[in-house]
């Protein structure tokens, strides 16, 4: 049985148009503003996006070659070609997109069953290969939000199934963490899951739509649109959007560490 992403390909092909088609519709004085990523300009996200293609495409070649090659040649060659990349215009940014993803499709497209199977070096440690389409799915959808042009996309753009996908990995990430509070996430219309330190009850329930709760888990939102619900200072249950105040002091978001 063959194990290729079949799935995951042509809906990365979907996501992938979308980002297109923002950024056609973007003008060349958004490029250089600010993003929702501290330090980064929407020039520099999307020089990242492009390069994160060729990177993963790397891992592809890998694979089918049998050889470890590494996503960069250095963090610091890294940087230096977001750097680069984030001082094209607005055109060749756009090019760009379309050529590392074409590069990535084509590499995608010549994998075998063989290559498939194999285990990739990604940057933040091994990798199945046949995950690298979800891997770059991922990349392209929170950076398109991370643009910060909420007037074209935004978290509650988010596929639906996606969200629904991410909200399982993004608490399985959080996990045993015993810097985080143990919380049940209630996701409008979905199933709930739980994260954080381990506890007999969890100390905060967190509820709203889905989008906008892996929006909050992923550091992309402040989260003051959800409901939080648990117990402050002994004093039973308390209920609101963002931070409570009730009984001895305030029930609020806690304050997630950042994702690797």
């Amino acid at each position: 049985m063959s194990i290729a992403p079949t799935t995951d390909i042509p809906a990365l092909a979907e996501s992938t148009a979308r980002l297109l088609a923002t950024v056609e519709a973007m003008d060349a004085a958004q490029l250089g503003e600010a993003s929702l990523l501290p330090g980064w300009t929407r020039g520099h996200v999307l020089a990242h996006i492009a390069r994160n293609a060729d990177a993963l495409l790397n891992l592809l070649t890998g694979a089918r070659a049998g050889e470890t090659i590494p996503m960069y040649a250095s963090v610091e060659a890294r940087n230096q070609e977001i750097e680069n990349g984030a001082k094209s215009s607005l055109a060749e940014q756009l090019d760009d997109l379309r050529a590392s993803a074409a590069r990535f499709d084509a590499g995608v497209a010549a994998m075998t069953d063989d290559a498939w199977s194999r285990t990739a070096a990604h940057r933040l440690g091994p990798l199945p290969v046949a995950q690298v389409p979800a891997k770059r799915r991922q990349e392209v959808e929170y950076h398109h939000v991370d643009l910060g042009l909420p007037a074209l996309y935004s978290p509650a753009d988010w596929p639906a199934s996606w969200v629904a996908t991410q909200l399982s990995h993004v608490a399985a990430q959080f996990s045993g963490r015993a810097e985080v509070p143990s919380i049940a996430l209630v996701p409008e219309g979905g199933e709930a899951l739980t994260t954080g330190r381990s506890a007999d009850t969890a100390e905060l329930t967190v509820s709203g739509p889905g989008h906008a709760l892996l929006a909050w888990l992923t550091g992309r939102s402040d989260g003051s649109t959800l409901t939080v619900r648990g117990s402050v200072a002994g004093e039973g249950s308390v209920t609101g959007e963002g931070s409570v105040t009730g009984g001895e002091g305030t029930l609020s978001l806690p304050v997630l560490p950042p994702l690797g």
